[in-house]
C-alpha cells in the first residue's frame, strides 16, 4: 500500500500546478467594467515628460466590438493651466484588484508612429519598501511605435529613484509586427523567476532583483494592480514623428489573470 500512495497523489500534484483563470476581461459590455477597472484623469506626463493628457472620455476611451480601445489623439489641451498636445487614457485595476504572484496576459493590436508608448504592467498596491522603484515595478509589455516589429519586458527595483535599477530585454518578432493584427502577451511571475511570453513563445526570464527596503525577494513578495495606457512621447516614446498619424489606438481584445 505504502508503494502506491505516491502514484495516487501524482495526479493531485500535478492538478495543483496548473495554471487557472481567476480574473477576465473580455470588453464586451457596452461601456468599460467599472467593477474591475477605474481610470486616471492627469497630466502630469508619467514622469517621463510625456506630452499626453489622460482623459475619461469616449473620444480617448471606450470599449467597441468586443475590444477596448484606449486612442492618443493629437489637440490642444488645457486642463486647470495644465496645457498639453495630445489626449489619451490609462486605466488600471488599483483598488478593483490585486495579486501576488500569477500569469497575467493581454491580447492587443499596437499602435504604428514615432512617439507612440502603448503599455501593458503593474505597480504595488502599497509601496512598502519606499518611493519608486524600491517598491518595485513590472513592466509586462512595452512598445516603441517606430519599433514595429519589437516588444520590451523590464522589471524596476533597487532604491528610490534615482539610484533605481531596471533591467529587461526587447523581443523581436521574427515576421510581420505588431502594428497589423493581434498578438498575445504574458508575464508568469512567482516567487523567485519572471517568465516573459509572446505568442505562447517564452522571449525572457529573470532571477535576479533586490529592494533597498527589505531583503529578497523583496520588493516582488506584494500584491500589485494592472494598469493600461498609451502615452505620446516620453524618455521611452521618444519624440513624435511629423508622419505619425492621430488618432492612435491601442486596441485589447481581452485581459486575464491566471494563478497556481
Amino acid at each position: 500500500m505504502r508503494l502506491g500512495l505516491p502514484l495516487l497523489l501524482l495526479p493531485l500534484a500535478l492538478s495543483a500546478g496548473e495554471w487557472r483563470e481567476v480574473w477576465r476581461d473580455d470588453f464586451n459590455g457596452k461601456e468599460l467594467d467599472w467593477t474591475k477597472w477605474s481610470v486616471e484623469e492627469n497630466g502630469h506626463g508619467g514622469g517621463n515628460n510625456e506630452l499626453q493628457y489622460y482623459f475619461d472620455r469616449p473620444q480617448n476611451l471606450r470599449v467597441e466590438d468586443g475590444h477596448l480601445i484606449i486612442e492618443a489623439r493629437k489637440e490642444k489641451v488645457n486642463v486647470a493651466g495644465v496645457q498639453k498636445d495630445y489626449s489619451s487614457a490609462r486605466i488600471r485595476t488599483k483598488r478593483r484588484a490585486d495579486w501576488l504572484y500569477g500569469r497575467f496576459e493581454m491580447s492587443a493590436q499596437l499602435p504604428a508612429g514615432k512617439g507612440v508608448w502603448p503599455a501593458f504592467w503593474m505597480l504595488p498596491s502599497e509601496e512598502k519598501y519606499g518611493g519608486w522603484a524600491a517598491s518595485g515595478e513590472i513592466d509586462i509589455m512595452e512598445f516603441k511605435g517606430h519599433e514595429p516589429d519589437q516588444v520590451h519586458g523590464t522589471l524596476h527595483y533597487g532604491a528610490p529613484w534615482p539610484k533605481n535599477i531596471y533591467k529587461g530585454q526587447p523581443y523581436r518578432l521574427p515576421k510581420g509586427d505588431f502594428t497589423s493584427g493581434f498578438h498575445v502577451f504574458a508575464v508568469e511571475w512567482e516567487r523567485e523567476s519572471f517568465r516573459w511570453f509572446v505568442d505562447g513563445i517564452q522571449v525572457q526570464e529573470q532571477k535576479e532583483w533586490n529592494s533597498s527596503g527589505g531583503p529578497y525577494p523583496a520588493p516582488f513578495d506584494q500584491k500589485y494592480f494592472l494598469l493600461l495606457n498609451l502615452a505620446v512621447g516620453g524618455g521611452f516614446g521618444g519624440p513624435v514623428g511629423a508622419e505619425t498619424r492621430f488618432p492612435a489606438q491601442f486596441k485589447v481584445d481581452y485581459v486575464r489573470v491566471l494563478q497556481r
